[in-house]
């Protein structure tokens, strides 16, 4: 070290300086430099998309939930189960609040067929303990994986017979505000209007109050109808037999022709299948690899319809909680590598049932989506939300589809999406938001026609725009 360089550098050789370059940084400025922060992502369930946050979040009650809004500045969006498929649960550089912790039954009432829970617990977490109390979901989706949050922010809906949307069995919700402040409010309250539907805009749900049902045998009874005696058929056998408690139709590959009636009535026979729930660990491994043929092998489709009346034909009884239980996972491709599983749904006032289905059919072959089936149910009026996709009584449709994960694909994805969208607007229709963002703005402005109103609550509780996600960035 008393060397001068002249003296040092040439009794040494490359590998020498190297080290001795290596050793002089690490003592002088390395030791200062921050190391990169790992980078954490937000990925959704269909995979198609994910957006690096500046971090993760995982509180585990309303109290935890508030420190966190109120000391943090900056952007925060709202995650649970990651269901939705369009980046309604992150935003780029957001904080993200991950819900699933918040899973704690926080009030049961049997008697009363009522339930209070945190926001962040899954319908069949819930499932599990209300059924031995012989209780059940009065309205979720068909399957059970789920956040109660997640339902309330997409205003979900299922096969309910008569029932319509979530908003319609719940009787309050505490909301934690953009300034911290806890809200209880109830379906009385125009702000509740704004936070049912309004994919976590106004702030965090952490708890939800219910109204459940009561658990009961369900016998299947399968029906075929013509497809323009549909409506009539649904009004007066359907809709008007209390014993129905479930109920959608499917329209199947290649034609979308002649609906099949799927129909769970209430009964006083005894179950065929013992189980009250279906296993968590079932296997669906032969499901998945069904799927998969019938997407990608010629005439699959075809056989499917005929093995699947074949296997419908049988009877089954089975308790409403067991149907009610159904996993996504049975609808899980066996790799996302280059397709993936997506939906669609569009509303359509009744009256135009047949106009439109005429319209879907003919879109559906003409690009030649590799659809797999397309479900029809059904809601009552739901005026009591802001971003309602039931404004009027209205057959819902259900796109189950197949989709491609190339550029060219994806492309076409918006081409063809856009032209249905045409069809649902001017058929008085709406479209649902927890899936891909391919509408134009132009659409999404005559799909909701109250979102001024929404944003006018918006920028009353959130004025800085301190919750996001990416689909109210996209069109909010």
């Amino acid at each position: 070290l008393n060397c001068s360089r002249a003296q040092l550098v040439p009794t040494m050789n490359r590998r020498e300086i190297l080290i001795a370059a290596l050793a002089l940084a690490s003592l002088t400025g390395s030791a200062e430099k921050p190391r990169r922060k790992s980078r954490e992502f937000i990925k959704d369930f269909a995979g198609l998309e994910r957006y690096e946050v500046q971090g993760i979040a995982t509180p585990t009650n309303t109290t935890e939930v508030q420190a966190l809004v109120s000391e943090h500045t900056d952007t925060l969006s709202i995650g649970g189960a990651r269901y939705s498929m369009g980046g309604q649960i992150a935003a780029p550089n957001s904080l993200h609040l991950d819900m699933r912790k918040m899973n704690r039954i926080v009030q049961f009432d049997p008697n009363q067929c009522k339930i209070r829970v945190q926001a962040g617990i899954t319908w069949r977490d819930i499932q599990e303990h209300i059924d031995p109390h012989d209780s059940a979901i009065q309205i979720m989706q068909s399957y059970s994986n789920f956040s109660v949050g997640g339902s309330v922010g997409v205003n979900c809906h299922g096969r309910y017979v008569g029932a319509g949307p979530l908003t319609h069995s719940i009787l309050s919700l505490q909301l934690v505000t953009a300034d911290g402040q806890k809200l209880d409010l109830t379906p009385d309250d125009e702000l509740f209007k704004a936070v049912v539907g309004g994919y976590g805009g106004i702030g965090v749900v952490t708890e939800v109050e219910l109204q459940l049902a009561q658990n009961a045998p369900l016998e299947r009874i399968v029906e075929k109808v013509q497809l323009e005696d549909y409506p009539a058929y649904f009004h007066s056998n359907i809709e008007q037999n209390p014993n129905v408690v479930l109920h959608n139709a499917d329209l199947r590959p290649p034609q979308f022709s002649s609906p099949r009636l799927i129909n769970w009535v209430a009964t006083g026979k005894q179950p065929t299948v013992t189980s009250r729930l279906i296993p968590r660990d079932k296997n669906y491994t032969k499901e998945q690899t069904l799927l998969w043929a019938v997407s990608e092998l010629p005439g699959a489709k075809r056989l499917r319809r005929r093995v699947e009346d074949r296997l419908l034909q049988q009877d089954m009884v089975v308790w409403r909680n067991y149907e009610a239980s159904l996993d996504v996972d049975m609808l899980e491709p066996r790799s996302r590598l280059f397709t993936t599983y997506l939906l669609q749904e569009y509303f359509i006032p009744v009256e135009n049932f047949l106009p439109f289905t005429t319209t879907l059919r003919s879109v559906l072959r003409r690009h030649n989506v590799n659809a797999l089936n397309v479900s029809i149910r059904h809601s009552p009026p739901d005026r009591s939300t802001l971003l309602s996709w039931a404004p009027t009584e209205v057959f819902s449709f259900v796109l189950f589809y197949k989709q491609r994960r190339g550029i060219g694909a994806l492309r076409q994805e918006r081409v063809w999406t856009q032209t249905l969208l045409d069809a649902v607007i001017e058929n008085g229709g709406t479209y649902y938001l927890p899936y891909r963002r391919l509408a134009s703005q132009k659409q999404f402005n005559d799909a909701y026609p109250r979102l001024g109103e929404f944003l006018s609550q918006k920028q009353t509780y959130d004025p800085t725009s301190k919750f996001t996600n990416h689909l109210l960035d996209t069109y909010f």
